[in-house]
């Protein structure tokens, strides 16, 4: 008995990632019309791309969907897990190559992002974030102008270094310190946390999303100084009349006595390394003094003053590595390996041509400023600039994109990680602030600062 010719269809990946379909001979019991395969080729290849597309897009909604929920229901799988299972399911679609996802992350930011954590840990300790915070709550001055300073001085150290570590060094002293003058700490704390991400909008290296901005627009970094600090002074100083509005007794109520994980975080922070802290304000001043007076770039510049606070010989590299914040890098790698899988689909130019129909223009200032600030409390603010910096390529929208992200990190506890930081540095001190506390200080600072810096931005673009 004579067998027949039958063709198999297999999947041959192509150098592109994508690959195709075809069909080869093969024996078996089923034919197939040689003829047919002209037809065949055509066919897969209209159906296949618009199937890896539409896999494309269900992965990219489900990880934002991720991002909005914080976790996968029934599972312990935080924002950095939902990014990275991502971006592996991207890399299943056949959608990019391993090669295409490597070339997808941003290696300028990554690094720079790492070398400022290294500095900002080193400062933390080396006990000088403690000391600054222990003297100024100790100063002898009333309540209300004790609020102000905390306020500058906190933003002044979120501007320069990263502000989630500078959230968590002072938490716990500023918890102890509000203890020993009897004031009531919540006010302190939810300052502490506004004051973080307003100051942190003043450079392009005070938070995450701004390094992130500033390294894929190329800004320039006095530029972008010269633009921000006049909106994010003012809005300090609105944040404290808001708080010392909606406070009217600084006082506390009752006694209140920290745990003592707090006390002992405190107490590790008495003793200060003063030629550390010596060094690592010198090595920052420097890499600072480049970012301003030159255009050497900026994450080798940084990387090179990190690396000479590594060779120490009290300090294990593994201790002071052990305060990198390794759950943010591995989201921004998630989250750039995403974004690039759904840029490669061609999908979001079709969306901004949608919402413009709608008359919601990206393309235009007030719109996107918007946008961005109702994104960053939706998803949080990184993943939010990441998606945005897709359809954003002009350099002059960047200061948008920065102030409004990281000034929309206030409306809500988890809006921004200084935020989560200092909301969970305080219960495990026995200071309890829900949801209800946080927001009815931290909506109206929201809402204020955003519209005082918009009609800055407007008043800059009318010129």
């Amino acid at each position: 008995m004579m067998s027949q010719t039958s063709y198999a269809i297999h999947f041959k990946p192509t150098t592109t990632g994508r690959g195709v379909l075809q069909s080869a001979p093969c024996i078996g019991h089923r034919t197939f019309n040689p003829r047919l395969r002209p037809f065949l080729a055509l066919t897969t290849s209209i159906i296949l791309p618009h199937t890896m597309t539409t896999a494309v897009i269900i992965i990219f909604i489900l990880v934002y969907l991720g991002m909005i929920a914080g976790r996968i229901p029934f599972l312990r799988v935080d924002r950095t897990g939902i990014a990275l299972l991502g971006a592996v399911a991207m890399l299943l679609t056949r959608e990019l190559t391993v090669t295409g996802a490597w070339q997808a992350v941003d290696a300028s930011t990554i690094f720079l992002l790492f070398a400022l954590m290294v500095i900002s840990a080193n400062f933390a300790q080396s006990g000088l974030y403690a000391l600054i915070t222990r003297n100024i709550i100790v100063t002898n001055i009333t309540p209300k102008f004790l609020l102000l300073i905390v306020i500058f001085v906190i933003a002044f150290l979120s501007a320069l270094l990263a502000n989630d570590i500078v959230c968590l060094a002072t938490t716990p002293v500023l918890l102890s310190a509000c203890m020993q003058r009897k004031l009531n700490p919540i006010p302190y704390l939810i300052a502490l946390a506004c004051a973080a991400n307003i100051g942190s909008a003043a450079t392009l290296i005070g938070n995450p999303q701004n390094i992130l901005i500033g390294e894929v627009l190329r800004l320039s970094f006095p530029k972008y100084l010269a633009m921000a600090i006049l909106p994010v002074t003012l809005s300090l100083i609105v944040t404290w009349g808001i708080i010392v509005l909606l406070t009217p007794d600084f006082k506390a109520k009752n006694s209140f006595k920290i745990s003592k994980k707090i006390e002992k975080d405190d107490a590790a922070n008495q003793a200060l390394d003063w030629p550390r802290a010596i060094l690592t304000s010198l090595i920052l001043i420097v890499i600072v003094g480049f970012f301003l007076f030159t255009t050497f770039h900026k994450p080798i510049v940084a990387l090179a003053g990190a690396s000479l606070l590594l060779l120490s010989r009290k300090q294990h590299t593994a201790s002071i590595l052990s305060r990198v914040d390794w759950q943010l890098l591995l989201l921004f790698i998630g989250l750039f390996i995403v974004n690039d899988a759904l840029y490669q689909t061609q999908t979001l130019p079709e969306i901004v041509k949608t919402l413009a129909n709608y008359q919601i223009d990206l393309e235009s200032q007030a719109p996107l400023y918007v946008i961005t600030a109702i994104l960053s409390n939706l998803v949080s603010n990184v993943p939010a600039v990441l998606l945005l910096l897709n359809v954003v390529t002009e350099p002059s929208y960047g200061p948008l994109l920065a102030l409004s992200s990281t000034l929309a990190g206030n409306f809500i506890i988890v809006g921004s990680i200084a935020n989560i930081i200092v909301v969970t540095q305080a219960e495990r001190g026995g200071i309890k602030i829900d949801w209800l506390t946080h927001a009815r200080i931290g909506i109206p600072v929201t809402i204020t600062t955003l519209a005082l810096t918009g009609l800055w931005l407007a008043l800059l673009n009318s010129f």
